[in-house]
């Protein structure tokens, strides 16, 4: 029988070995740690039954997932859970700007800057579904639907900065650099517009939506289709060496490149080696998870109501503070991102007191201590907040790479997200899942599409992974 060994069970591993194993494919699945879900994983603590995700939060970008709907992974448990607002940027005196998952919702909210927001989201919005067969894969390929994908991609080349010149109030201005932010690179930067549009769009199709039960359903539902197609998962198995690993017709790794340099060594061509070796990281985040009695006192209602926070002041402030981030510097108004997951899932919380998931983006690698800003950020927006703490769990940028290796040194994306990986991955060629080892592919948030707890970048290394069977005759 054909087999396939996949090396890492984050979302892209799982989602690739569970397409494998639907095909009929006999997949083992080898995860170093003692439990698959790699960034969807959650976790009960500080208060006892107090249920918080380790990192990946909200999943505009899952939803809709053409990878999780060819699994069908409602018929495995997983159920979407949307809050009543899905994100809140909040502003000095009481007001925040606020994104709804109706695009008309949300241009209404901002006044003389609403047709602009329209004329940016709606057609896309309304259109996601099949732009997501563009933009859900590689750059370097021949588009099905160009001219939807240039109305989009047109804005995606611009400084994330720039583009918001288009808006006249600070409310478009803040909120719309406010999820730009998310890509984790200096705003003034070509490109860095393009993950923002693709949040954005893909939120107002598919909403912010949180797993119900913590993220770690997201990978139990994968699990759960890979093991119903007679795949097997073996935890607790770290891969070092090449010669650590099962024979198999095909083998996939959901590891980042240099880890995938170091497993396979002189096997690799020397110029893959190379590229491997130096791909460039990101900058890291600082993540504190609070149990709050009576949650988080907003000062501005829409934030009070909104499943993400972006803690960060003005569109200026937000630039700003990423700017110093990727110069090595901690702002002292870093930008902040608050999870309130239990809007959406109220079986997180235990009766009145409810978990707070909350990062700041930091340098990577940064080893000093970012709780006092982080908090200061919180209760700049929220006064009384530190009252209402009653514990909390601080994960800096080593301890997210201590139980996550691809989040070396903070970087939850698994690398920079400049414009040669944006539109490469981790190296300049045709192929971004290939090793350049026939049957051997890269399938981590490395590669194309990137980040998120979406699966595609393993659902592409898997139809790679087939083709390669096929054209090998052992399909």
């Amino acid at each position: 029988m054909t087999s396939a060994v996949v090396v890492g069970g984050g979302p892209n591993g799982l989602a690739a070995a569970a397409l494998l194993a639907v095909e009929g494919i006999e997949v083992t699945l080898l995860e170093a740690a003692d439990e698959v879900g790699g960034g969807t994983r959650s976790w009960e603590g500080i208060v006892p039954g107090l249920l918080h995700d380790h990192c990946s939060a909200f999943h505009p970008m899952a939803v809709g997932s053409p990878a999780f709907a060819r699994l069908r992974l409602s018929s495995y448990g997983l159920r979407w859970r949307q809050p009543d607002l899905d994100c809140a940027h909040v502003l000095d005196g009481g007001t925040a700007a606020a994104l709804h998952t109706d695009v008309d919702a949300t241009a209404n909210g901002l006044g003389v800057d609403g047709p602009t927001w329209r004329r940016l989201f709606a057609g896309p919005a309304a259109r996601y579904d099949t732009l997501a067969e563009d933009i859900l894969g590689p750059l370097l390929r021949l588009p099905r639907h160009p001219l939807l994908l240039s109305r989009f991609g047109v804005p995606a080349l611009a400084p994330a900065a720039g583009l918001a010149r288009l808006f006249r109030t600070e409310a478009a201005r803040a909120l719309w650099s406010g999820v730009a932010a998310h890509a984790f690179t200096p705003l003034t930067r070509p490109l860095s517009s393009a993950i923002g549009l693709g949040i954005l769009t893909a939120g107002h199709r598919h909403g912010w939506a949180v797993a119900e039960g913590g993220s770690r359903a997201i990978a139990q539902a994968l699990a759960a289709c890979l093991t119903q197609h007679g795949g097997r998962i073996e935890t607790g198995v770290r891969v070092r060496h090449a010669a650590d690993l099962p024979p198999a017709d095909v083998t996939l790794f959901d590891l980042d490149p240099g880890q995938v340099a170091g497993i396979l060594g002189d096997r690799l061509p020397a110029r893959v080696a190379r590229a491997y070796r130096g791909f460039r990281r990101g900058p890291g985040a600082y993540k504190v998870d609070f149990a709050v009695a009576g949650g988080v006192p907003w000062t501005a209602e829409a934030a009070r109501r909104a499943g993400t926070v972006h803690v960060g002041g003005t569109s200026a402030e937000v630039v700003a503070a990423e700017r110093d981030v990727a110069r090595g510097r901690l702002p002292e108004r870093p930008f902040v991102l608050v999870g309130q997951q239990y809007l959406a899932d109220p079986g997180r919380s235990v009766g009145d007191t409810h978990p707070v998931w909350a990062y700041a983006h930091v340098p990577h690698g940064y080893a000093g201590d970012a709780t006092a800003a982080l908090i200061g950020q919180i209760e700049r927006f929220a006064p009384g907040f530190r009252e209402r703490i009653v514990g909390m769990r601080v994960t800096g940028p080593a301890d997210f790479a201590g139980w996550n290796p691809n989040f070396a040194g903070g970087d939850i994306m698994t690398g920079a997200k400049d414009i040669r990986q944006l539109v490469f991955g981790p190296r300049a060629a045709g192929d971004p899942y290939a090793t350049g080892i026939p049957g051997v592919y890269l399938c981590s948030a490395a590669t194309p599409p990137g980040p998120g707890a979406h699966g595609m970048c393993g659902a592409h290394a898997a139809r790679h992974a087939l083709a390669y069977l096929q054209r090998a005759g052992r399909r």
